[in-house]
Formats: structure tokens, C-alpha cells, sequence
């Protein structure tokens, strides 16, 4: 039997397609490109960060991997590995988990790196353009790689850095300067 993907010319489109499945899909030119799964380390770091942020702002504010970011250029939709909505956002969010343009962007987006030099550039550079252009104020890229939590903070249109750290410092966020997390804690959680 013969399957034809969808295509979709609007991201309204999109959002009205329902495959019954679990799976994450970016769109990407009009079709859908399916998100494949992060590594068991990466999830580890995401959940350790969720746990982290929740017990600072309560579990309601942060979200994993299922939030849906509309962004613009491509692909029109991203899946941040944590995101730290605004008070607003859950009941917005309460029938489906994606945060529309035409919406306030979230506080705070955090992506963890896959290995590879095209999921570096991925987060390093598209990613952060699309964040950028989202007005988010503040991105985190955390790389296990390095073993450093990169920074970044919304100033005008552009981000700048507020310091990429690694070791035993701590990592300095411009919003939640409440929050005491070492970067060794992140990559070593024993």
C-alpha cells in the first residue's frame, strides 16, 4: 500500500493534523520531518534541569521536551529540550503544548547538544536565531561535549553572552539569579 505523506501550506494546517502517534515532527518546507530521539544522557541532563527549575518555580512553569515552539524561517516549529514558561502560558497551553508567534514567548529556553557537528550547529546557530527572532529572553546552550552551560541573554534584538561556564562555577542566569547551580552538578550527578 501506498502512503502519501501530507503536505501542509500553513502552519494552521499543520497544527490541525493529527497522526495518532507520539512523535515529534519538525515542518520543514511544507512536510513533515520527524524529530528523532535524544540520547539517554541528554535526557538525564534535561531532567535534572527540569527537576532544578521546578522546585524553584513550581513543575507548572517547566516544560520538557513536548513543548512546541512556532518559530519563523526553517523549520517553522521547534522542541526545546526545556523550556520555562510564563504564568500566562498555562492556560494557553492547557489543550495544546505549543507556544504560538502571536503569543508572549517563553522566560527561558534551554537546549541540550547532540554529538555530531550538524546538532552543533543546529543549537549553536539556527536554533539561537530563531530564539533570537522569538524575542526569548534568555537561551542556555548546554553542551556535553564540552561540559559547559553557554548563556545567552536577550539585549535589544540580539543575544549576548553572559559567560559560558564550565567546571565548578556556577552558572550566572540574568533572570533566575536565585538559582544556584553548579555546571559539575549538570554533567556529574552523583
Amino acid at each position: 500500500m501506498l502512503t502519501i505523506k501530507p503536505r501542509f501550506t500553513t502552519f494552521e494546517e499543520y497544527l490541525a493534523y493529527n497522526d495518532n502517534s507520539d512523535r515529534f515532527y519538525e515542518l520543514f518546507n511544507g512536510e513533515l520531518i520527524e524529530v528523532p530521539p535524544e540520547s539517554g544522557f541528554n535526557v538525564e541532563i534535561a531532567t535534572f534541569l527540569l527537576l532544578k527549575f521546578a522546585s524553584l518555580l513550581g513543575y507548572r512553569r517547566v516544560r520538557g521536551q513536548g513543548l512546541e515552539l512556532e518559530v519563523r524561517g526553517e523549520p517553522k516549529n521547534r522542541y526545546p529540550d526545556l523550556t520555562i514558561i510564563r504564568e500566562e502560558h498555562i492556560q494557553q497551553l492547557s489543550n495544546r503544548n505549543t507556544i504560538r508567534l502571536s503569543m508572549s514567548p517563553p522566560i527561558l529556553v534551554i537546549e541540550v547538544v547532540s554529538p555530531g557537528e550538524i546538532q552543533r550547529d543546529r543549537d549553536y546557530i539556527a536554533k539561537r536565531i530563531q530564539y533570537e527572532d522569538c524575542g526569548i529572553p534568555e537561551y542556555w546552550i548546554v553542551n556535553p561535549q564540552t561540559k559547559t552551560i553557554l548563556v545567552l541573554e536577550l539585549t535589544g534584538n540580539s543575544y549576548i553572552e553572559v559567560g559560558n561556564f564550565g567546571n565548578n562555577y556556577l552558572v550566572q542566569s540574568p533572570i533566575f539569579k536565585e538559582l544556584k547551580l553548579k555546571v559539575s552538578e549538570v554533567f556529574n550527578p552523583n
